[in-house]
């Protein structure tokens, strides 16, 4: 694994570095996650954001330890099997039993406050419209739509409608969104080159001038909003001289791209025969092209769409690899390319935040490189320590992994065709990949009156397979949100996201010492259970 990342990973830091100056600076890429980093960052450089970052971090501090208290505290009830606060039954034992419970999550609700209210609301559609009406209806059918012999996790049996449906609204999403940047994006690009001036002022300046910025002069010039500051830069000259003066050479980015892709094509075969070198080859070939589509679609929209590159990938390889070597062979070029496109679109962003916050180019690819070495060795490690630790794939345990199921029965899909599917399940796909296509069409021809209504399919196909406790939870969390704005709205825009950071990262922080006491053989010394009234 470790292997893997190594070979992979540094293809998309180089892929789109001769690029920077064209989407930072000749587009004027926006890449709104880079901004917002960007003037964070620039906020505490500045007497009111220092006073902000100090309440931040103190809020912060506090629902950390807080959260990391009542985490260890959840453990000495956990026992073994379905004990602990994890499986309080809330509602009722009939909801509990259709996954309807609070689990005391604070990771959940820490990400319900920063989640918006749409996919919290998105979360909760798909859980009542999944378990609580579409499964009770199709396990009655048992025995007429699937054999009432096989059990439940097989594919032939409802699991297959949970992870097939869940497939279908995934595509439908990922599949409008697809061709609604790329044709957002080449509309754009069009634009921009017909209408480019001739000469552009500021660049003359960044490429000619050899004057020096403070950089307190470029934060003012970030913050000032004055219309009569006269001595305030109107084209950002300062931002642009400064992120241009520092060049990363082409024929540097050219030779490592090309050097990391030779040792792929040899490496990854090797890894995983039933990936052909050729298969690599082609998909190094591609892939600078598919990862400038995805920054500027990301540049125009914040949205990253690496994974639907990675799921066109998937079921290519898998039908063009064949029945025995198809699966494997589609995911590990779902992971190839996955990986290159996301990590260089990723790096745009960061690029955006080095020129809003006057970083070296330079300094900021290396210690992209430096975390993604780091990454390469502590992600196997952390995925390990959980494997041991946890039942990491069970559906019925905590950490049922869904994504890992759902890319493996695409893969079968690509393989066997629509014949993995069980009776009627595939009438079923069709209807939820249509209403995929459509909720998001009208979201986006009606914005402002019926498509802020509709919920988000990629959202809704979530608890469809893992349940719906955890869309409680994230529930749970965006009223907060929208109880505290309607209290305090000034004092919670500004603390909502430290205090949900902390409650993620305290509960977070605790699943290390309990692996630790996992792997050592301790176990938690109490079981809390619930059962009805007559059984007690």
């Amino acid at each position: 694994m470790t292997g893997f990342l190594f070979v992979t990973s540094f293809v998309g830091l180089l892929a789109l570095v001769p690029l920077r100056k064209i989407m930072i600076i000749d587009y004027k890429l926006t890449y709104p996650s880079g901004t917002a980093t960007a003037v964070l960052i620039n906020g505490f450089h500045t007497p009111k954001g220092d006073k902000m970052a100090r309440k931040q971090v103190i809020g912060f501090t506090k629902f950390f330890s807080a959260s990391f208290v009542w985490a260890c505290f959840q453990w000495f009830f956990s026992g073994s099997g379905t004990c602990g606060f994890t499986f309080f039954p809330t509602f009722g034992f009939k909801a509990f039993k259709n996954s309807f419970y609070f689990d005391f999550s604070m990771t959940y609700i820490g990400a319900g406050m920063i989640c918006s209210h749409l996919v919290n609301m998105s979360l909760l559609a798909g859980a009542v419209l999944s378990y609580g009406v579409m499964w009770p209806l199709i396990e009655d059918r048992k025995g007429a739509w699937f054999p009432s012999s096989l059990p439940q996790s097989s594919m032939k049996s409802l699991n297959g409608y949970k992870v097939f449906i869940s497939i279908a609204l995934i595509l439908g999403d990922g599949l409008y969104n697809f061709l609604k940047i790329t044709v957002f994006t080449a509309r754009t690009m069009y634009l921009t080159c017909r209408n480019k001036p001739k000469t552009s002022k500021y660049l003359i300046i960044a490429e000619n001038t050899g004057k020096k910025h403070n950089p307190s002069e470029i934060i003012t010039f970030l913050f000032n909003t004055d219309p009569n500051d006269n001595d305030q830069p109107q084209d950002g000259s300062e931002l642009n001289e400064v992120f241009l003066r520092e060049s990363i050479p082409f024929w540097l980015a050219a030779t490592g791209y090309i050097v990391f892709s030779i040792v792929s094509i040899i490496v990854i075969p090797i890894m995983f025969p039933e990936l052909k070198w050729y298969y690599v080859l082609v998909a190094y070939v591609i892939a600078p092209s598919l990862g400038f589509c995805n920054a500027y679609g990301a540049g125009l929209t914040d949205m990253n769409m690496a994974y639907n590159y990675g799921k066109v990938a998937l079921f290519v390889l898998s039908a063009m690899s064949g029945k025995h070597d198809g699966i494997i062979a589609g995911l590990v070029g779902c992971g190839l390319i996955k990986s290159i496109v996301s990590i260089s679109s990723d790096l745009m962003h960061d690029f955006k935040t080095a020129h809003l916050t006057l970083t070296s180019p330079r300094s900021m690819l290396v210690s992209q490189a430096i975390g993604t070495a780091i990454g390469c060795v502590v992600a196997p490690l952390t995925f390990f320590l959980f494997y041991k630790a946890f039942d990491i794939g069970n559906l019925d345990g905590e950490y049922k992994a869904p994504y890992a199921l759902i890319y493996r029965n695409m893969a079968i899909l690509g393989v066997e065709g629509f014949s993995a599917l069980p009776n009627h399940c595939l009438q079923l796909c069709y209807l939820f990949f249509g209403f995929a296509l459509v909720a998001n069409l009208v979201r986006d021809i009606f914005p402002d009156k019926i498509g802020r209504y509709l919920p988000l399919p990629m959202a809704m196909a979530v608890p469809f397979l893992v349940g719906a406790y955890f869309a409680i939870d994230m529930c749970v969390g965006s009223l907060i949100v929208f109880v505290w704005h309607k209290l305090n709205k000034q004092k919670a825009s500004l603390m909502v996201p430290a205090v949900a950071s902390g409650l993620i990262c305290g509960d977070g922080l605790w699943i290390l010492p309990s692996s630790i006491l996992a792997l050592a053989g301790i176990n938690p010394p109490m079981c809390m259970n619930f059962v009805p009234t007559k059984m007690s």
